[in-house]
């Protein structure tokens, strides 16, 4: 394997997890940095072109408190400025149905297309493929520690907007 080779699979998968990070956090400028102006997504309950998957995603519906995108390997087929690829995920939603939270997991797999262009990869179009769904029932209020043991601070708990990680990135840490 040649040595751009290996820097396109690369960038694809900072790519990749880029736009998780960005979903999760709901970051416009992360999720815009991921996928083309042009883009098509597809997740099966929402069908649309980038400005409306933005709008979708961003801020993201009230009812979901919090949502974790764990991304497994991604296969990566290579074809000059183009690529396919197939990456396994696993995402969390915490979800309010109003009379109480629930917890939900997916597994599945992301089929996206992606374009090279003035050196840079970005999705040009994504799919969601469903392998499995699990409702974990009610949630547990973990807002004040876990395991038992009461958290030291308020800023240990993860959260969709404002949590510690925009602190952690701003660069105020070392």
């Amino acid at each position: 394997m040649d040595l751009q080779t290996l820097l396109d699979r690369e960038a694809i998968r900072a790519c990749l997890a880029r736009l998780a990070r960005g979903e999760d956090r709901r970051d416009a400028a992360l999720i815009s940095a991921s996928l083309w102006p042009d883009s098509m997504t597809d997740y099966g309950v929402f069908k649309g072109d980038f400005a409306e998957y933005l709008a979708w995603v961003v801020p993201g519906a009230d009812s979901i408190a919090d949502t974790q995108h764990v991304l497994g390997q991604s296969h990566i087929e290579l074809a000059g400025d183009l690529a396919k690829v197939e990456t396994q995920v696993i995402s969390y939603h915490r979800v309010d149905f109003g009379t109480q939270h629930q917890d939900t997991v997916i597994g599945g797999r992301y089929l996206d297309l992606f374009a090279k262009r003035e050196g840079e990869w970005r999705i040009a179009e994504r799919t969601m493929l469903y392998d499995w769904f699990q409702d974990w029932g009610a949630a547990a209020d973990w807002s004040q520690g876990v395991m038992g043991m009461p958290f030291s601070g308020d800023h240990f708990t993860g959260r969709a907007h404002g949590d510690y990680s925009a602190t952690f990135f701003d660069g105020s840490k070392a």
